[in-house]
């Protein structure tokens, strides 16, 4: 049985949890640039948004004609 818990825990915090951490380090992002202009806090913000969101959640889409 404590397995079960745990599984169900580890899935809510990779399906829930941090979705929600990132969209909101993106959104705190926003607010500082619109209040303060641009900087390497925001910057990091968003660095670090995208990074949790293609480790955790979705993945960027693939471009279409991309030489990478």
């Amino acid at each position: 049985m404590p397995f079960l818990i745990n599984l169900i825990r580890r899935y809510a915090i990779a399906a829930i949890v941090v979705p929600l951490a990132a969209a909101g380090a993106r959104k705190l992002s926003d607010r500082i640039e619109a209040r303060h202009g641009a900087n390497r806090g925001t910057r990091y913000l968003r660095q670090g948004a995208d990074t949790v969101q293609s480790l955790f959640g979705r993945k960027p889409k693939k471009r279409r004609f991309s030489f990478r």
